[in-house]
């Protein structure tokens, strides 16, 4: 026996990520990160499964998330990268007027954003 668990659709040999259980009562599926150890009345789905499952209709579908798992970026993580890009690429004059006047180093010679250019110690 095999200590991978599998994912229990049909013909897919991929290893399990996530468990799915259905609360009837509820007409609810519960899709949670990979359960402890397998159960009879449980399902485990590999990653694309997982991805792809949708519930009958009337029925809701709640996902688990899975505090070890990496979060995916949002569009709130897009667009403050994007600001931080801006930011960064905003000339030395009106980011000192942004944000204040700066100390000047007396090696540095030109700043574009985060990038410095600075004498060469011998001058």
């Amino acid at each position: 026996m095999s200590p991978v668990r599998r994912c229990s659709r049909t013909a897919c040999g991929r290893p399990a990520v996530a468990t799915l259980t259905y609360v009837y009562a509820d007409s609810t599926a519960v899709l949670g990160p990979l359960a402890t150890y397998a159960e009879p009345h449980c399902y485990d789905l590999c990653a694309e499964h997982s991805e792809r499952l949708t519930a009958p209709r009337g029925w809701e579908v709640v996902r688990l998330l899975d505090g070890s798992a990496p979060a995916r970026p949002s569009g709130d993580d897009l667009e403050a990268l994007a600001n931080a890009v801006r930011e960064a690429a905003r000339p030395q004059q009106r980011a000192a007027e942004a944000g204040g006047a700066r100390a000047v180093d007396p090696m540095e010679v030109a700043r574009r954003g985060h990038l410095r250019v600075l004498r060469s110690p011998d001058n």
